[in-house]
């Protein structure tokens, strides 16, 4: 099974499930936005992808600032920031088997499937 972490609004995140879709995939959509990852999973999320909290921060975000975060801030508040804040979170994420990818670019996804 295929997992997104889907914003309808974001295109990156639309191209993403559009081209999994187009594969014939079979794909869950979670709209995080709406139904935010837990701390638990957002450390996951982030052992997973295999990079630092920051990485899958969207730091130009104005709420980023807002919060007083910093691009050198430790792993753990970062991830609070983003299960308080979820549009912190980058977009779109993409799981399966037992991976996990960020889909900037979008065919970025396809190197897990």
């Amino acid at each position: 099974m295929i997992t997104i972490w889907h914003n309808p609004r974001c295109s990156k995140s639309r191209q993403a499930l559009a081209l999994l879709e187009g594969r014939g995939e079979e794909v869950q959509v979670r709209r995080y936005l709406d139904d935010a990852p837990s701390i638990e999973e957002l450390r996951l999320t982030r052992d997973t992808l295999g990079l630092r909290a920051i990485q899958m921060m969207r730091t130009g975000e104005a709420v980023f600032r807002e919060q007083g975060l910093s691009k050198s801030d430790d792993d753990e508040s970062l991830l609070e920031a983003m299960a308080a804040t979820p549009k912190l979170i980058e977009r779109p994420v993409v799981f399966a088997n037992g991976q996990a990818r960020i889909g900037r670019p979008p065919e970025a996804v396809l190197e897990i499937l």
